[in-house]
């Protein structure tokens, strides 16, 4: 069984990520999968391949019925049968699907669970021969996440229905929690567990103080041209009325939220999906399993609930591998917001969301590794600081002194507070700080008090920065509720009193270029690359179908880099399978072949980012430990049950040391007596082209194909 051989074939890649073979072949053999994997991270080839390579129909449950037709289209033009069922569609289209059905025309099909339970819908299904049932987006069963869904607590009767069909879970968020319920809730029997690393290297985070917000967001999206992103917001009007005032200002955008009618919401998601607009308004509903694998930037407008969702939406730019950004606009006031809604929850409601809450503005405070902040609340270490994909590592925020302006700022919210006997909201102190002449000034009488006009020196957004800044450091805190009134803390009245010194950190610009390329990035020709992606817009529209399903920004990147002309190169392309060889590389090496006659062929050093030559230089951290675990002098086994992995997963990891020369050949002493070495040797030397499939069957499938990995890895390097 070729896996590498037939991911090629249909998906044009040449190796699997991180965990996707060992998940592949645990399907293949029957067995309950639960897998963790962050978006971007594979985890549909975890069912699409299995799907490929056995008999029978994978059943794929699917939320969103508004993605279905896009997945479907893309599986098809890699030429795999698959299908959906839906209410999208017409009476004649859905009787020719449910006809191919019983005739196991399809290998996949997409459906939503709600439709999946109906008793008619199963009463057919029982006539199917069901070889897998997957589930995505299965934290949706449970109450303990952040996007629980009823609908999905029915697919829990799938087990009495189908009871000898495999089931495999996946989700790209979950707590420790959030998993044993998915587990216990579908009756998964004995399942292999798969939990990926949350990390995305290819991801930029960067919290950014709101300072006149709707101009930072599009001097942000004015800087970035060519790209496309998600803009969240809290409220239905706030994506409105921010999609209007971006089209306004000649950036094609379109809301998506509630309110909008089910025909409307599709509509400006496929025009998303489909580059006819650049931007998505929208509230948090949107894009839990969207499928647009080249959106560049995800800005949250406003405050999410928790680092959880935070997470999730993030996770929808830089699918593809290419860089992302992640921007969350911040302010004192989004916390007073979220407090005043909590308290309106019910006690035991309010507990749990005042300490995710807590979580989120801890994240977006810190002076410290963001990435390692959001991997440290999934369970995960991250010790590689600085990781050189957030605002404090890439830019660490220069400091002076500013004792004299949190003195006046301190003074004035004192002063306010005495003479009112309340406080009033930032903009306010900000206002007096700067001699404003203002109606609520004016009427409260506050241009009599002593700090009216001491802060003339400074802009008002530098004296807002400040005032985020003290309330950061607990010497103002902002009073829960609508308008957010500072007074001061025990500690900002000491500091007040006893003029102690206050280090100050100076404010970072939203659209600030970065000086090193960010990781994910592929060095190519941009004007050929552009020429690319017009053919692709246009055979894409052709088809009627979104342009990553006829190739993605990875592919064409290495088109523009790597200048293919012949059949033989451009099958070399990633994504380049052999019914996209079929049906697009004329069209591609001809436009490829006109643009060298008019343009000179440039070269691309090795390291900037192609993944023909793209190579980690260090273990991760989960391969250190296991390293470090194996060096202590602990079995594959022991390794395994203490960090809760199957043994392959342990095998990897160890190879990955081998690979790293973190071990010798001497290490096949650990593993191998001195007759099996020789036996496996043998076997080695007896398979010309190494395959581990072959070599295992040649020693009677009695040795570990993770054992038969270590064994080939170790042959590689010489003693050191």
């Amino acid at each position: 069984m070729d896996l590498s051989a037939t991911v090629k074939k249909h998906f044009g890649h040449d190796q699997f990520r991180p965990l996707q073979e060992e998940i592949i072949r645990d399907a293949l053999a029957g067995r309950d999968v639960f897998v963790l994997m962050p978006t971007g991270g594979g985890k549909s080839l975890c069912f699409q391949l299995p799907a490929l390579m056995r008999e029978g129909l994978t059943i794929v449950v699917s939320p969103l019925i508004s993605l279905m037709k896009d997945q479907v289209d893309a599986l098809q033009t890699s030429g795999i049968p698959a299908t959906y069922l839906n209410s999208t569609l017409g009476r004649e289209d859905a009787k020719a699907r449910w006809r191919g059905l019983h005739l196991s025309e399809y290998r996949m099909l997409y459906v939503a669970p709600e439709r999946l339970m109906l008793d008619t819908f199963l009463e057919r299904a029982l006539n199917w021969n069901i070889a897998q049932i997957a589930i995505d987006e299965a934290h949706c069963i449970s109450e303990w996440g952040h996007d629980f869904r009823p609908e999905y607590r029915e697919l829990k009767k799938l087990r009495t229905h189908f009871p000898d069909v495999p089931v495999m879970a996946l989700t790209a968020t979950a707590t420790e929690r959030v998993r044993a319920d998915i587990i216990k809730e579908l009756q998964l029997r004995e399942p292999r567990c798969y939990v990926a690393s949350f990390n995305r290297p290819n991801l930029t985070y960067r919290v950014v103080p709101k300072s006149g917000t709707y101009e930072q967001l599009l001097a942000f999206i004015e800087s970035r041209p060519n790209d496309s992103g998600i803009v969240y917001c809290a409220s239905r009007k706030s994506t409105d009325s921010l999609a209007r005032n971006l089209n306004e200002d000649g950036i094609s955008a379109k809301p998506y939220h509630a309110g909008l009618t089910s025909v409307e919401r599709t509509k400006h998601q496929e025009s998303f999906l489909r580059d006819d607009v650049r931007v998505i308004t929208a509230t948090i509903a949107f894009g839990m399993g969207i499928n647009k694998p080249n959106v560049r930037f995800v800005v949250h407008y406003d405050l999410p609930k928790n680092l959880e969702s935070y997470y999730q939406e993030t996770g929808r730019a830089g699918r593809d591998g290419l860089p992302g950004e992640c921007v969350l606009l911040f302010s004192a006031s989004d916390v007073a917001k979220q407090i005043h809604f909590i308290d309106e929850k019910s006690e035991k409601e309010a507990i749990i969301a005042r300490a995710q809450l807590q979580q989120m503005v801890h994240y977006a405070e810190t002076r410290e590794c963001r990435r390692a902040t959001l991997l440290e609340y999934f369970g995960e270490t991250f010790s590689q600081v600085p990781c050189d994909g957030c605002d404090n590592c890439l830019q660490p925020r220069e400091t002076f002194d500013g004792t004299v302006h949190a003195q006046k700022f301190l003074s004035c919210v004192y002063r306010i507070h005495a003479r009112q006997g309340f406080g009033f909201g930032l903009n306010h102190v900000v206002d007096i700080l700067r001699g404003a002449d203002t109606e609520t000034i004016r009427q409260r009488r506050h241009n009599d008090l002593s700090t009216y006009g001491i802060g003339r020196d400074l802009k008002r957004d530098a004296w807002q920065a400040i005032g985020r800044e003290l309330l950061r450091l607990r010497l103002v805190e902002s009073a829960p509720g609508r308008f957010a009134t500072l007074t001061l803390t025990p500690a900002g009245r000491e500091v007040l009193r006893s003029r102690t010194p206050i280090t100050l950190t100076k404010q970072i610009d939203i659209a600030a270029p970065k000086e090193k390329p960010p990781a994910g990035a592929i060095e190519c020709d941009e004007l050929l690359f552009e020429q690319l992606r017009a053919l692709r817009r246009k055979l894409a529209d052709e088809r009627d179908v979104p342009a990553y399903v006829i190739f993605s920004d990875v592919s064409l990147r290495e088109m523009a880099r790597n200048y293919p002309t012949t059949a033989s190169e451009f099958r070399r392309i990633p994504g380049v399978g052999e019914q996209k060889l079929k049906d697009f590389a004329q069209p591609f090496l001809s436009e490829i072949k006109n643009y060298l006659a008019a343009n000179p062929r440039r070269t691309f050093s090795d390291d900037s980012g192609s993944l023909f030559r793209r190579r980690r230089s260090r273990l991760n951290d989960s391969e250190a430990e296991t390293l470090r675990l194996f060096q202590k002098g602990e079995s594959v086994d022991e390794i395994a049950r203490a960090r809760g992995f199957v043994q392959s997963t342990i095998y990897g990891h160890l190879v990955a040391a081998i690979e790293f020369g973190k071990l010798v050949p001497q290490s096949r002493d650990r593993f191998f007596t001195a007759t099996q070495k020789q036996e496996i040797a043998a076997a080695f030397h007896q398979v010309s082209d190494g395959k581990l499939v072959d070599v295992s069957a040649l020693l009677g499938n009695r040795y570990d194909i993770g054992l038969l990995r270590i064994f080939r890895a170790l042959g590689t390097r010489e003693p050191l």
